[in-house]
């Protein structure tokens, strides 16, 4: 399941959604990322988050599609969040359920990686130097890197 979203969510009431019924279920593994209060140029106040409704998503459904294709998963969730956030605030929940932990936690991982390199989202910090683009991070596409198949 994907959605892209202004509101917040709740983790545990989208996991219990999730694996309600999925008696089949052996490990669940999920990451939730937040706004962070500083950067490389000092404190933030906060984020904008930008993109381009429906290519957004199809892109999304994408890289799920790959994770399904890589491993056993039962389930798989991905919300990302966009507009104005403060720091503390929830960005993404990615979650995925298997039954096998080692597949869970790995496409997890996977989702992750892929969606900081490869989802067409902008990010927009406000700072005490002004709003800044954040740019691409090469420890982001380091860690897709170990995913790419030969």
């Amino acid at each position: 399941m994907i959605r892209v979203q202004q509101d917040d969510f709740d983790p545990g009431v989208e996991l219990a959604a999730m694996t309600r019924g999925a008696d089949s279920v052996g490990g669940v593994a999920s990451f939730i990322g937040l706004v962070r209060s500083s950067g490389p140029d000092g404190p933030i106040g906060a984020m904008t988050l930008e993109h381009y409704p429906g290519m957004t998503e199809k892109r999304l459904e994408e890289i799920e599609a790959q994770a399904k294709a890589r491993w056993p998963l039962h389930a798989c969730l991905i919300i990302h969040r966009y507009g104005r956030l403060l720091p503390g605030e929830r960005i993404v929940m990615v979650a995925t359920a298997s039954s096998h932990r080692l597949a869970a936690l790995d496409a997890c991982s996977f989702l992750i990686d892929w969606l900081k390199t490869k989802a067409p989202f902008w990010k927009l910090e406000e700072g005490v130097k002004g709003a800044t683009w954040v740019e691409a991070r090469k420890e982001d596409d380091r860690a897709a890197e170990r995913w790419r198949r030969k």
